[in-house]
């Protein structure tokens, strides 16, 4: 630059002006160009991961809806635990839960009495029954006179709010039966003694695990376990369907109608639910005339000759 502050520099030709304009224009484009290709790149990868998440969800789903049933509970072969002599329950394997049960051999002597029980822990016509004649059932059972099947069944989720608290208490008496058979009973007997009404939502999956803490549970974390996840109901629902759509095995009863149903060498007991002395008499009938027809009758002597 001069000292009179001109410069020595030419100034751009109109045409060199233009060419820069162009260049520029092109530049901005370019660019703009790589911008949008960027913003595509991670707006697709942004709905890639979007649909791999939501298809994730739904295998997720589709795996546990299909998910195929867990085996029943193991000492339940006929849908039902059998408590023999002294309480002790028998052992069977576990089945699948659409397996066909396999029914519990009757005695053939006539001396002890088969007594079966279709329940519905919700069921207030099963605790008065319970409450009415478990003390000399019990006895029974401890003198060998009688064994007792036990079948927990559901039939009142209906009245119970929405919890599902039949076919949940159902379960908890499956998974008592298969970790624990030896405190069946006592169990049984302590889920009747806390009945919820009807029309409540019964026992939170807590309390019952807690009864069955109170009941001497032999392996406690399995049992609660089990409580929780609910694990045994395919089985509640495909047991409770054999029994309301029948036969019953080993008596002329078509169906289960409704709780109790109480069979006594597969003859229904329909008396008294609250007079012990009533249920007594039909035992005592029945081991009657399993006695009589299970003995053999004498065959006669010939007379002496003469």
């Amino acid at each position: 630059m001069t000292a009179g502050g001109s410069s020595n520099s030419p100034r751009p030709s109109k045409n060199e002006r233009r060419q820069a304009a162009r260049e520029k224009a092109r530049a901005l484009r370019e660019e703009q160009r790589k911008r949008e290709r960027r913003n595509k790149f991670f707006l697709q990868g942004g709905i890639g991961i979007a649909v791999l998440a939501v298809i994730a969800l739904v295998v997720l789903v589709i795996v546990n809806t299909v998910k195929p049933a867990g085996p029943g509970p193991a000492n339940m072969a006929s849908d039902g635990i059998v408590l023999g002599e002294g309480l002790t329950p028998v052992t069977t394997p576990a089945l699948q839960p659409d397996q066909s049960p396999i029914p519990t051999e009757p005695d053939a002597s006539g001396k002890v009495v088969d007594i079966r029980m279709y329940v519905d822990y919700m069921c207030p016509l099963c605790g008065q029954f319970e409450r009415t004649n478990a003390e000399q059932i019990k006895g029974m059972l401890e003198r060998g006179a009688a064994t007792l099947e036990v079948h927990p069944i559901s039939i009142l989720d209906r009245v119970a709010m929405g919890s599902k608290y039949s076919s949940r208490a159902a379960n908890a008496a499956a998974c008592v039966a298969n970790y624990s058979p030896d405190s069946f009973w006592n169990f049984n007997s302590l889920m009747m003694e806390n009945q919820p009404e009807e029309g409540t939502t019964g026992l939170s999956d807590d309390e019952i695990a807690k009864l069955a803490v109170q009941a001497d549970v032999e392996r406690e974390s399995a049992v609660t376990e089990c409580i929780k996840d609910f694990k045994f109901k395919s089985w509640v629902d495909a047991s409770t369907q054999r029994a309301l759509s029948g036969p019953i095995p080993n008596s002329e009863v078509e169906s289960v109608t409704g709780t109790p149903t109480v069979l006594v060498n597969g003859k229904q007991y329909v008396g008294s639910l609250t007079d012990p002395k009533e249920f007594a008499a039909f035992v005592l009938s029945v081991a009657a005339d399993a006695f009589s027809t299970s003995t053999p009758t004498p065959t006669p002597e010939p007379a002496p000759a003469g």
